[in-house]
């Protein structure tokens, strides 16, 4: 009797062994890469990155404990972008998150299997990143920016602020697709406005300066200010040149806007993060990116700068403030 016990007790932990082993298991680590179109330690980017990994808390992924997340900073240059393309892939991560039309372009050209999810692209089907917005197809999806007739409506802000304005510099980034794009939208909606652009490269600090001091030489010019990293990288000489040749200007980011530029019109750059952490999570569980919709900004804000608004000699209007999300004094 005692030996039968013996012998079922024996039998009983070890079917019981196992049990306990899985669920003394740690969770399982998954594997997220992320490249950014920002310098490292960039106070906007690393904003950006805070979101992201908070919303992913949210949905239960938390870095170091069941989710590593590998990050690179592109600075929107080409070379470096493609550089940390690979080494990411290489990395075989899960899914990799990315921001800005280069880092997917290098993405794509490493890998047409793995999963990425982009944010602050501004025209997916155009690049052929995706094959429509409603079903991607591939192994990309995400979250554009802006479509590209956002484009006028910086031209109708530039022009209602600042009704003197017949000319208009374009700051972009030539190497980036979305730029060249964007110009022609630009150009497409200047004419009914009776304004005439003209292109300003922003590939280095040299060039913005020399550029806006050429156009400035010419009598009520304005600026529009188009988003790319290199945009982002330069903007406090952005702002700058524009104040020292008193020109209006129109940007694409809002803290432009709270560091001193005139105005701004554009989505919630940080807020995208957020719902690219919910794309995420679902392909960290099973689904593909081809079955998830890109999606496009549904609010933007529109920013004015009081203080630098007097300084060019000018009064927004009534019926403009009144639109306005948030007014700086």
């Amino acid at each position: 009797m005692l030996r039968r016990q013996l012998i079922t007790l024996i039998g009983g932990t070890a079917v019981a062994w196992p049990v306990v082993a899985r669920t003394q298991q740690p969770d399982q680590m998954r594997r997220i890469g992320v490249l950014m179109n920002r310098v490292a330690g960039d106070p906007e980017g690393m904003a950006r990155i805070a979101a992201f990994q908070q919303s992913l808390q949210q949905f239960g992924w938390t870095d170091g404990r069941n989710v590593r997340i590998d990050i690179r900073w592109g600075e929107d240059d080409a070379d470096r972008e493609r550089q940390y393309a690979a080494e990411l892939v290489a990395l075989a991560p899960d899914v990799i998150l990315t921001s800005g039309t280069l880092g997917v372009a290098a993405l794509q050209r490493v890998t047409r299997t793995l999963p990425i999810v982009f944010v602050g692209v501004g025209d997916p089907v155009g690049a052929g990143f995706v094959d429509t917005m409603a079903r991607p197809g591939g192994n990309t999806t995400g979250f554009m920016v802006y479509e590209y007739s956002l484009s006028g409506k910086w031209l109708e802000l530039l022009k209602e602020i600042a009704p003197s304005v017949t000319r208009a510099a374009v700051l972009r980034d030539p190497d980036s697709p979305a730029g060249i794009g964007q110009f022609s939208a630009i150009q497409a909606a200047a004419q009914p406005l009776g304004l005439v652009v003209n292109p300003i490269s922003v590939r280095d600090a040299g060039e913005i300066e020399r550029g806006v001091a050429a156009f400035a030489r010419v009598a009520n010019g304005g600026l529009i200010v188009t988003p790319s990293g290199r945009v982002s990288l330069h903007r406090d000489l952005i702002i700058a040149v524009a104040a020292r040749h008193k020109l209006p200007a129109v940007y694409p980011f809002q803290y432009m806007v709270t560091g001193g530029g005139l105005i701004s019109f554009a989505p919630d750059w940080v807020d995208q993060y957020r719902p690219a952490a919910g794309y995420v999570d679902r392909i960290l569980k099973g689904e593909k990116p081809a079955d998830l919709p890109v999606q496009a900004p549904t609010k933007y804000e529109l920013v004015i700068n009081l203080k630098t608004a007097k300084a060019l000699g000018l009064t927004p209007s009534p019926a403009l403030l009144a639109r306005a999300t948030e007014v700086i004094d």
